[in-house]
């Protein structure tokens, strides 16, 4: 292991990233586990221990951020980035209605009859594009009605977060500091107005009669009587939530499938065998995280860790798909293996700053393949098309092209 940044990763590129950045970070791993990256302007942890050293430390060492990109989509404050009591307040926030507890009293009720009815559209035409047919609508309408967004249909609610998205990762710097592409940020800047556009209402109207969608509640829980949460302290959030929970869980849905779809013996046994399904969905975004690199931390004063001098003010990303591929706890990372013996994986993060929606997104995940395999238990891919992943900061299959007998 070096003690100074090789040389070699100035040369990376976000095109390179976005399309495949396994090598990249394998050889990260092996050679600068904490390296400074000028293509994302920011510092970055690769392996499982460094992330976990880094997105464990305490608040007095690190602070939560977002990497400059995601603070220019989203505004402040965002859970993301909020430290201290305005981290616990915001959290306070969004907590209750994704504890365990809390979402085994609805999840079902609320994703299986979704699951369902975009089954119905589907199930007898023998072949689909599961990513734009299945899992993303099943993903964002899930959330979208968790949140009280029953008017805004799936498809704008996927624009919206792949507008974002779009933003969030337009993280290119040129040499002088500066946006590499400027431009980059007017898609997430049209979906926010879009956003505020539709919800305004929705807020004025909960103000006055609150019912219980998530938004109703972020309104009033906390609050004192008679009052409620400023929009501007509510909003950021519903921007996340409208990025990482609307798009994650779709995206976690679609790679178990396609890492299934590598290993037909495995995919056969999950569907006869129900209970396999939330060991497969470990792997499945294990094997190809949904949040791979988007979480940061920055650093309080001058350190050294493992030789690596990090200046005062640093932004440290935990790329968690990197961690995820770690070879010193998953043997051959690269591959999808149901078998794999079970190791806790980063896949929705670590410390406080962990996702908040874990929970909620996994059973939305697992409902929609219990109902996929049960309605079309002959399920197979379409070699006809090759599965293209594309994304760094958020991962997962373009499309899933499957095809089966009626």
């Amino acid at each position: 292991m070096t003690t100074t940044t090789p040389s070699w990763i100035a040369d990376v590129t976000m095109e390179e990233l976005e399309r495949d950045p396994y090598p990249f970070y394998e050889r990260l791993r092996a050679e600068a586990p904490l390296a400074y990256v000028p293509a994302l302007g920011c510092w970055v942890a690769s392996t499982k221990e460094m992330c976990r050293r880094i997105a464990g430390s305490d608040d007095s060492d690190f602070e939560g951020v977002i990497a400059p990109a995601g603070r220019r989509t989203f505004g402040d404050p965002a859970v993301l980035d909020a430290n201290g009591a305005a981290h616990d307040d915001l959290r306070a926030m969004v907590d209750p209605g994704l504890q365990p507890s809390e979402v085994d009293r609805y999840v079902d009720g609320l994703a299986r009859p979704i699951a369902r009815r975009y089954l119905a559209e589907f199930e007898n035409d023998g072949e689909a594009d599961l990513v734009s047919q299945y899992c993303e609508p099943v993903s964002v309408r899930s959330l979208g009605d968790l949140m009280g967004l029953q008017s805004v249909s799936s498809d704008k609610l996927r624009a919206w977060f792949r507008k974002l998205s779009a933003s969030f990762t337009n993280a290119g710097v040129d040499e002088n500091g500066d946006w590499a592409n400027p431009e980059g940020f007017t898609p997430g800047d049209e979906a926010k107005a879009e956003i505020r556009a539709v919800v305004d209402p929705l807020l004025d109207r909960w103000t006055e009669q609150p019912d219980d969608s998530a938004l109703s509640h972020w309104l009033h829980d906390g609050m004192p009587p008679g009052q409620v949460r400023d929009r501007e302290v509510i909003y950021p959030n519903v921007f996340v939530f409208l990025l990482g929970a609307m798009q994650e869980p779709g995206h976690a849905m679609a790679s178990t499938i396609a890492g299934l779809f590598t290993r037909p013996d495995q995919l056969e046994r999950v569907i006869d065998e129900p209970s396999l399904v939330r060991r497969a969905i470990t792997e499945g975004v294990r094997w190809t995280s949904p949040i791979w690199s988007a979480v940061a931390r920055r650093n309080h004063e001058d350190m050294t860790i493992d030789g690596i001098h990090l200046p005062a003010g640093s932004v440290v990303m935990m790329s968690y798909g990197s961690a995820n591929h770690d070879e010193g706890d998953y043997p051959s990372p690269a591959a999808y293996d149901l078998d794999r013996t079970p190791v806790p994986n980063l896949a929705f993060g670590a410390g406080k700053h962990a996702c908040a929606g874990t929970y909620f997104a996994t059973e939305v995940v697992r409902i929609a393949l219990e109902e996929l395999f049960e309605a079309i238990p002959n399920l197979e891919p379409d070699t006809a098309h090759e599965v293209d992943f594309w994304g760094w900061g958020f991962r997962g299959p373009l499309e899933l092209h499957a095809k089966w007998e009626v």
